[in-house]
């Protein structure tokens, strides 16, 4: 009696080639446009970034705050807060305002602040 362990190519591969033409013909037609998968392929890498997390974190727990503010509240300097916010302002994912010679930082709209409470929500029903 021969015994088979599950390895991950035997649980994430089909076991049975089966292709069924009218499902995957009206799944490519919801598909993302490619243009459209590499933009959000570029918002992932963005997000990549520990430091960059916690800031938007930050702008979702305080609303809105400077580049000072930002650094001190991460721990890290402000010009690395500076750079991230360049990098987050260019996707769009943040918006700035400037009053005098600060400029204050805030999340671009109400789709980025759900992403970060659903991927916070994911996130911690795992534990």
């Amino acid at each position: 009696m021969s015994s088979r362990v599950a390895t991950a190519v035997d649980t994430d591969a089909c076991n049975v080639r089966c292709v069924e033409p009218e499902r995957v013909a009206e799944t490519r037609a919801r598909l993302l446009p490619s243009e459209d998968s590499e933009r959000l392929a570029d918002v992932f890498k963005l997000l990549g970034e520990p430091n960059r997390v916690r800031i938007l974190y930050a702008l979702l727990e305080a609303g809105e705050l400077c580049v000072c503010d930002l650094a001190a509240a991460i721990e890290a300097t402000e010009t690395a807060v500076s750079h991230a916010m360049r990098l987050l302002r260019g996707a769009g994912i943040v918006r700035n305002r400037r009053d005098g010679r600060l400029i204050f930082y805030r999340l671009a709209d109400d789709h980025v602040r759900a992403l970060l409470e659903l991927s916070r929500a994911h996130h911690t029903a795992d534990r």
